[in-house]
């Protein structure tokens, strides 16, 4: 996921900053509890689109990795 695309990309529900979940390739929003998918290095940036996060992964944290691979 590009950095700079990354720093300007916003939760639509919240308009939370988003973190990249290398391992799931998605976009997570812990304001939201939202994660949007990438599909073909393209963030699908649909809150029809998106998973809601697990309970677990809104108290503990998902296994989120920061990454700045583009």
């Amino acid at each position: 996921m590009d950095k700079e695309l990354l720093s300007i990309l916003v939760c639509p529900a919240s308009k939370a900053p988003l973190v990249f979940d290398e391992d799931n390739q998605e976009l997570v929003c812990k304001a939201s509890g939202l994660a949007y998918p990438i599909k073909d290095g393209i963030p699908v940036m649909l809150e029809s689109r998106a998973r809601v996060l697990s309970a677990d992964e809104k108290l503990n944290g998902s296994p989120v990795k920061h990454s700045g691979k583009g």
